[in-house]
């Protein structure tokens, strides 16, 4: 098995992660306060975290590993990127869905042009970082669970909130 092939077995299980995350969100009757409800001020809400989780993917995708590659969204990538300050414009589980589904696709259809023999490679726009494919491979397996966590956390603060 190419090794490209286990990585993105991993982002399929990531994934089911967080469409199950969302699925929960989904499940009940406030979804949209819930999709936008925050741990503090200036903090991300789960919305930011679902969508930055597909903006990222689709930057990816284009800018940093296909620059030749027409992106899509690049309207929401300066609000959803890394960096980014999230604002209270709260995505619909809609269009949450559609970026993930969309920003995965787009990023398979580019990790298909590299192969186990370009692994070791930097590419030009992360020259100046020095990040190998292999490198990049990681950060994408590490990177959505890491803000699956932060939305599943989230919704945990949330939950207790309401309770009190």
């Amino acid at each position: 098995m190419a090794i490209l092939d286990v990585y993105v077995q991993s982002y399929d299980f990531n994934r089911s992660r967080t469409l199950g995350l969302l699925e929960k969100i989904e499940a009940e009757s406030n979804t949209a306060a819930i999709l936008g409800w925050r741990p503090g001020d200036g903090r991300a809400h789960i919305g930011w975290q679902l969508m930055h989780i597909g903006i990222s993917e689709e930057i990816f995708a284009t800018e940093r590993l296909a620059p030749h590659k027409q992106g899509n969204w690049t309207d929401l990538w300066p609000r959803f990127r890394g960096g980014s300050t999230p604002d209270d414009d709260v995505p619909t589980p809609l269009q949450i869905r559609e970026v993930l589904a969309g920003g995965r696709q787009h990023l398979l259809e580019t990790l298909a042009d590299y192969g186990d023999d370009r692994l070791e490679e930097i590419p030009e726009a992360l020259k100046e970082r020095g990040l190998t494919i292999r490198t990049v491979l990681d950060i994408l397996a590490w990177h959505e669970g890491h803000h699956q966590g932060q939305a599943h956390i989230t919704l945990n603060i949330y939950k207790a909130t309401q309770a009190a």
